[in-house]
């Protein structure tokens, strides 16, 4: 998997690990969703991926991801931000992932 950064999804990016410490991790969050397969696709920061995640490619960020989570993206992906919400966009040439995504500071200080 590769995800491109836009310049504005980089410099909030940036706003919010202002420590530097920490991973970015994109989970498909079902929880409270009923099931699984009806999840929406969220942006953590944690502060360290766990032995079995994956790493997707990426410039300047690489992300982590559960293995289980890979079925529900493609390959190539692009991650933006819409000043105007305030609110990430994922998306990719197919389809817009979330148009709402939240950057979610999981990190345990």
């Amino acid at each position: 998997m590769h995800i491109t950064f836009t310049n504005q999804a980089i410099e909030q990016i940036n706003k919010k690990m202002n420590s530097g410490a920490g991973e970015l991790k994109l989970v498909h969050d079902s929880e409270g969703c009923g099931c699984s397969a009806n999840g929406v696709p969220t942006l953590w920061i944690v502060n360290q991926a766990e032995d079995k995640e994956l790493r997707a490619e990426g410039t300047p960020f690489e992300l982590v991801y559960e293995q289980k989570h890979e079925v529900y993206f493609e390959d190539k992906m692009t991650l933006d931000y819409a000043p105007a919400r305030g609110d990430f966009v994922l998306k990719s040439n197919g389809q817009i992932y979330n148009a709402n995504m939240r950057l979610i500071d999981k990190r345990e200080l």
